[in-house]
């Protein structure tokens, strides 16, 4: 027979049941929340280490207000005999509820687990697969397949440390992951080596396709307002631009270069003197944009939008 025990906090399971006093309810729950605890702290130590203690609470604690609200307390048993078996059972709920992995399988793994672990025992030393597949009763081929099914439970925290000294600068496997953000390494080589090439080829141009490359794509002119300052058409200007750019694809698939960028900066240089100095070759200032001095930083900034038109409209 259960033995009748003095309950404790009466005056509040009176007050709770009785008067229907809410607060009497929440005194309840914080007298009791060292259960939960209790109880979670205890099956914390069987459980994987990427579940949280906190998780386990959440859940103890809803199953510890459901043990007050059914407990009966005229009954004369200790409340926590009635309330340590479901708050138990709240957790495992959360834990079933929330587990991705089929519990078939799960038995599976704890099988396999406890197969090895005795072997490992018994013998002194790791178990072949031939040692655990006779273990279990299986063959090795069985034993191969059911090692693939488990293995997705194999779960490891991206923030667990992975180093194996204890420093301030200790990593996680989190750490090891590609930033989906950053681009792809082979790629980046590839357009830096294309820019290159195109910078070392772009000094080859005739100096008419050289400015009329760097009036459109670094200072932003329109076919109209370079016409003004070479003194040609929009058309012309439009031929010279055609004749640059297959031009320059035909000496990168050739790969011909012979002189450097700094030239091309020097010469665009010049030529911009040269127009400041001479009044009659100034174009009329409502239409034309001033021609800024080109250092190779300038010019390399052409290379995305030159990429674009020599590889036929595909914008690296």
């Amino acid at each position: 027979m259960t033995e009748t025990v003095q309950l404790a906090y009466q005056d509040l399971w009176h007050r709770c049941f009785a008067e229907e006093d809410q607060q009497a309810r929440q005194e309840l729950v914080e007298k009791y929340v060292k259960v939960v605890k209790y109880v979670a702290g205890r099956m914390a130590i069987g459980l994987p280490h990427y579940v949280e203690f906190n998780d386990l609470l959440s859940a103890g604690l809803l199953g510890l207000i459901q043990a007050i609200d059914n407990f009966d307390y005229h009954r004369g048993i200790k409340f926590e005999t009635y309330a340590i078996p479901r708050i138990r059972g709240s957790i495992l709920d959360e834990l079933r509820s929330q587990d991705w992995f089929p519990r078939s399988l799960r038995r599976k793994a704890k099988l396999l687990e406890e197969a090895y672990a005795c072997l490992e025992v018994r013998l002194g030393r790791p178990a072949t697969d031939q040692e655990v597949a006779r273990e279990l009763k299986i063959d090795v081929r069985d034993l191969d397949d059911l090692l693939g099914e488990v293995a997705v439970a194999s779960i490891m925290s991206l923030d667990a440390d992975s180093s194996t000294e204890e420093n301030d600068q200790s990593t996680s496997l989190g750490d090891y992951l590609a930033d989906p953000r950053s681009g792809d390494v082979e790629k980046m080589l590839a357009e830096q080596e294309m820019r290159e090439l195109i910078a070392q080829r772009l000094t080859e141009l005739p100096e008419k396709e050289q400015l009329v490359l760097v009036l459109y794509y670094y200072e932003e002119l329109t076919l109209k307002e370079i016409g003004e300052i070479l003194d040609v058409t929009e058309s012309r200007v439009c031929q010279i631009h055609t004749k640059a750019i297959l031009r320059l694809k035909g000496k990168i698939q050739r790969h011909e270069g012979k002189q450097s960028i700094g030239q091309l900066t020097a010469e665009i240089r010049e030529r911009q003197v040269r127009v400041e100095s001479e009044p009659e070759l100034q174009a009329p200032s409502h239409l034309v944009k001033s021609i800024q001095s080109v250092n190779v930083m300038a010019c390399v900034s052409l290379l995305p939008l030159l990429l674009y038109r020599l590889l036929g409209g595909t914008l690296l």
